[in-house]
């Protein structure tokens, strides 16, 4: 894509959100066909958009995910300071197309993550805190498995908030890939997952992300909050309900969904 056609890409995307409106696929010409183009008009969208990056999150990184997604690689997007909730928050369907809700191990980094190549061993001396998180998604297309995957990584993979759970500092103490995430709808377990199912050990997907970053010429930096990838399904909701998820060792996060 050349970059007029990206920059145009960019302000559709933009323009449907600001619109509350649903994401068709682009006509042909007019909008990425392979990954390296949607992550070039993300990249677009964040620059257009002028908002403040919180950091990314990681979608489709376990299998339980991929399946449910029909996408089996990960990919990522960007996550805006704006979409940052504090636990216990109350959203609203009215701001969102169909809302859903994943839980997830995040990790905030204390360090850059410039110079690859990454691994898990690697990216573990630049974490400074884990959380426990919920990631707000939002389908907001006519057809998800239509508009495609470098679509939807041009449009943040789905992403409209994140509730973060306090800082764990000394998280080297847990064994993040047999953590037990628990996710609850109306104070009842609905699903469990284990941080092993995120690329085998949830750093994994840190260490993905800080090459594909590195790659594009944009590097993780000190201060990122990234989120590795959901544990278990994600719960599209209607109607009022409360929404919980924990990690062992890592607490708690819930948030009110509301008409």
């Amino acid at each position: 894509m050349d970059e007029q056609t990206i920059a145009a890409a960019a302000r559709h995307i933009l323009a449907e959100r600001t619109a509350g409106a649903r994401l068709a696929p682009f006509a042909p010409g007019t909008g990425p066909i392979d990954e390296p183009a949607g992550y070039a008009v993300q990249r677009a969208v964040h620059r257009l958009g002028d908002e403040p990056l919180a950091g990314y999150k990681i979608g489709c990184t376990t299998p339980v995910m991929q399946r449910f997604l029909g996408i089996d690689a990960p990919a990522a997007g960007g996550m805006v300071e704006r979409g940052r909730l504090a636990s216990a928050c109350t959203l609203h369907h009215r701001d969102f197309r169909r809302v859903g809700f994943e839980g997830e191990i995040a990790v905030t980094l204390g360090a850059d993550l410039a110079a690859g190549p990454f691994d898990r061993t690697r990216v573990a001396d630049a974490v400074g805190s884990c959380h426990v998180a919920i990631e707000v998604v939002d389908d907001r297309y006519t057809d998800f498995a239509a508009v495609g995957v470098p679509t939807l990584i041009a449009d943040d993979f789905f992403h409209a908030g994140f509730v973060l759970g306090p800082a764990v500092a000394d998280w080297r103490s847990l064994d993040l890939a047999a953590a037990e995430g628990a996710m609850r709808i109306d104070g009842e377990v609905i699903e469990r997952g284990r941080g092993e199912a995120v690329m085998g050990h949830p750093l994994a997907a840190l260490a993905w992300l800080a090459d594909l970053l590195v790659a594009q010429s944009r590097p993780l930096r000190a201060g990122a909050t990234v989120l590795l990838g959901s544990l278990v399904t994600t719960r599209w909701l209607t109607g009022e309900h409360e929404v919980a998820f924990a990690v062992e060792g890592l607490g708690a996060v819930s948030l009110h969904l509301r008409d």
